[in-house]
């Protein structure tokens, strides 16, 4: 068994502490997401052995297809997880945009489809689809890339939202891009069922994600598919436990209440399911004060809400010593999760603190392929030498 692991890219900047923002609100960081630090980003990730880096999409980061398409030059293996959103562009053209940047990548393309969970922002963009409305596009979306990607004859397609005639791409994306695919909802578990090659979950308790897994894998299973599994988490990892928990205390409590009240309230709005539920970890901030205690804020063991207090999506982090953020990926993976996309504050630093600390444990306990980055990693010059994969 090995697992796949990802960085995330942050095009919207990057900060030593947390950001508020995302998912329909304005976020950005006192590290500006230029190429050159995108670059080094990018490369700390590739160095680390992460397989791929997820690049958001909206109005408040930078466009993921030109973001990822100007470090392929830059970067030898990493492969780009790209956030798509279906109707902010032909399904012909999206279709024709992953057969080329397969092509001219060498297969370093996968597709995050994101359907878009705030009415505002898709207005903004000129979708002025209901929620539902979006999914049902989002389906018929899929359904005619995927036609394009696998016939070798004209696609013509009529549907309640999309129409094409005549469509036909001069180039096959190979490999085809896998699809990744989140949402909580009703609406999005059929579309993930009949279209998605890996079904995604912001980090909830391990209950939950196999009662959602459980769920999915039922859908699927009536449209005769089987799918791949992932969680998306925020990792918080040192040689001990004090000093994970005294970086997440770090982080809280450079927080402002008011910050945090007003974060809170631009999220209560979303129409987002998944949103709902990551707030419903943390009680809506309601109780956080400036003299919150980090540890407060853990749902389960390792399992910290204090991201979500100011950020939008992905909401909860790992936190604990290189063995405890071990055994927890080890509890999730044995719910049948293949796929592992996490993110750290400053990304290039925390990328190291997991390349050098979790990663060796997770080959020894046979959760991982070894190899050449993996066995002998490379140190960065900010961070110390750390304790050795069997030191406790």
């Amino acid at each position: 068994m090995s697992l796949h692991f990802h960085w995330f890219l942050p095009t919207y900047g990057d900060s030593r502490n947390l950001m508020a923002g995302g998912h329909g609100s304005n976020m950005s960081g006192d590290r500006p997401a230029d190429l050159r630090y995108l670059n080094q980003l990018a490369g700390a990730a590739e160095v680390n052995g992460f397989e791929a880096v997820l690049t958001p999409t909206g109005l408040w980061c930078e466009d993921a297809w030109l973001s990822t398409a100007m470090l392929l030059e830059t970067t030898d293996t990493l492969k780009f997880l790209v956030a798509l959103r279906p109707g902010l562009t032909s399904p012909t053209l999206a279709a024709q945009m992953a057969s080329t940047y397969q092509w001219q990548s060498k297969g370093r393309l996968l597709l995050n489809v994101v359907t878009g969970g705030e009415s505002s922002e898709q207005r903004a963009f000129g979708d002025f689809l209901s929620k539902e409305a979006r999914y049902e596009r989002c389906g018929e979306f899929l359904d005619i890339i995927r036609q394009l990607w696998t016939r070798d004859d004209a696609v013509d397609f009529v549907g309640r939202h999309l129409r094409v005639e005549g469509a036909q791409l001069a180039r096959k994306p190979d490999p085809l891009p896998p699809v990744f695919f989140g949402g909580s909802s009703p609406a999005a578990g059929t579309v993930a069922s009949k279209y998605a090659d890996t079904y995604l979950t912001w980090g909830e308790r391990p209950d939950a994600v196999a009662e959602k897994f459980t769920w999915i894998r039922g859908l699927a299973a009536a449209e005769g598919r089987d799918l791949t599994y992932g969680i998306r988490l925020h990792v918080i990892s040192r040689d001990t436990s004090e000093q994970a928990w005294a970086e997440a205390d770090r982080l809280i409590g450079a927080l402002d209440p008011q910050l945090v009240a007003n974060a809170q309230q631009n999220l209560a709005k979303s129409e987002s399911e998944g949103q709902r539920r990551m707030r419903e970890l943390h009680g809506g901030g309601a109780a956080f004060s400036a003299d919150t205690d980090a540890r407060s804020l853990e749902i389960y063991p390792n399992l910290w809400t204090g991201v979500g207090l100011v950020r939008g999506g992905a909401g909860t982090a790992l936190v604990g010593s290189h063995d405890e953020v071990a055994d927890r990926i080890a509890e999730y993976a044995a719910l049948g999760l293949d796929h592992f996309i996490l993110s750290g504050y400053p990304h290039v630093e925390e990328a190291y603190h997991f390349g050098e600390g979790v990663r060796p444990r997770l080959i020894q306990r046979g959760l991982l392929d070894a190899d050449d980055r993996a066995t002998e990693p490379v140190r960065g010059a900010f961070l110390p030498s750390l304790k050795p994969a069997s030191a406790s």
